[in-house]
């Protein structure tokens, strides 16, 4: 090289014979020496390229397995001869299929959140997607739901499937369901709480999260939805669904509401029981069924159509929210504001 030129130091790289890489997922894949160029090492400003580093640090670690995208199977010859080059034992290979989106597309943004933090924020659970990236490309029979000690035992990387998976975000949403409804409620909270923190919501405010998580995960996919189904216990006024204040808080069900805000103040107890016992009395006592009066205080207490048992729901939200809002419908109702 001519003194002063810049220059590049290149690894030469066999011409003849074949590489085979004893792929731990894929088989023996062969590739032609002749075809495989000769790397470039250290570039002309004297900094190591990426190949050339990784096989290094490899080696100084004692790695002994390589598990890695199999976009990165073409290198592995390469490396494989500078391993062996430098001295190095050459660790095990095992090249894992790409993810991609349901269209089977390259997986982008577009296909779903790519970072696993913002699966985080958006209420997924630690388990339930380590269940589903386990299950991608790989199975023990029909199972689909695995504890870590269970992933632990029965993967087995020699059982990958060779090809492409597709993610498929339902199947997630369905997964992260099952861990709701499965976990308990005491390892929900921190993650239920943040929720409602991140909605502007105060924690403080409103019933304690475990018993908000038993009456709400069975309806919820993640702890977002979770959190936002049950805002209403936290927030005050609540958030109104004008149409459902239209159709069921009528003048028809003044009287109604006006004896059942009598009925819970006098209440020596707030017990799923006693304000169960209390809807049906006033029910009975005004000649209506059962759900035409609880769907109307839903209304009232909640601001939506949507809720636990009503009298679960009546628990929770406590005896002072419950009679002030009820308070609230009386008034509204009285007034034929919304007839």
């Amino acid at each position: 090289v001519p003194a002063g030129v810049p220059s590049v130091v290149r690894f030469r790289t066999p011409d003849q014979g074949i590489t085979v890489v004893p792929d731990l997922v894929r088989g023996s894949v062969e590739f032609q020496n002749a075809e495989l160029d000769d790397l470039i090492m250290v570039r002309s400003d004297g900094t190591p390229t990426f190949h050339f580093g990784v096989v290094v640090d490899d080696g100084d670690m004692g790695i002994t397995h390589v598990i890695r995208g199999d976009d990165h199977l073409n290198n592995t010859p390469r490396q494989m001869h500078m391993i062996q080059a430098l001295g190095y034992p050459v660790p095990a290979y095992g090249h894992l299929p790409m993810i991609l989106g349901s269209d089977g597309a390259k997986l982008s943004k577009r296909h779903g959140a790519v970072n696993v933090l913002e699966y985080r924020d958006e209420g997924f659970l630690p388990d339930a997607v380590l269940n589903y990236l386990v299950r991608l490309g790989w199975s023990h029979g029909d199972q689909e739901l695995f504890s870590r000690e269970e992933m632990i035992a029965l993967f087995d990387i020699s059982a990958v499937n060779a090809s492409a998976s597709r993610f498929d975000g339902e199947k997630l949403k369905w997964l992260n369901q099952q861990y709701l409804k499965s976990s308990p409620a005491e390892s929900l909270t921190a993650g239920f709480v943040e929720q409602l923190q991140r909605a502007g919501l105060e924690p403080a405010s409103g019933p304690a999260p475990v018993a908000v998580i038993e009456a709400y995960r069975e309806r919820a996919t993640t702890l977002r939805d979770l959190a936002k189904s049950a805002a209403y216990l936290y927030a005050e006024p609540p958030t109104i669904d004008e149409a459902a204040v239209r159709k069921h808080l009528t003048p028809a069900i003044n009287a109604p509401l006006a004896r059942l805000f009598a009925r819970l103040g006098e209440l020596k107890t707030w017990t799923r029981g006693d304000l169960h016992g209390a809807l049906e009395a006033v029910a009975a006592e005004c000649g209506i069924g059962f759900g035409k009066l609880g769907q109307p205080v839903r209304v009232a207490v909640t601001g939506g159509t949507v809720s636990p048992p009503i009298d679960v729901t009546l628990e929770l939200l406590g005896r002072d929210k419950v009679l002030e809002r009820l308070s609230r419908a009386v008034s509204l109702t009285g007034s034929g504001a919304v007839a």
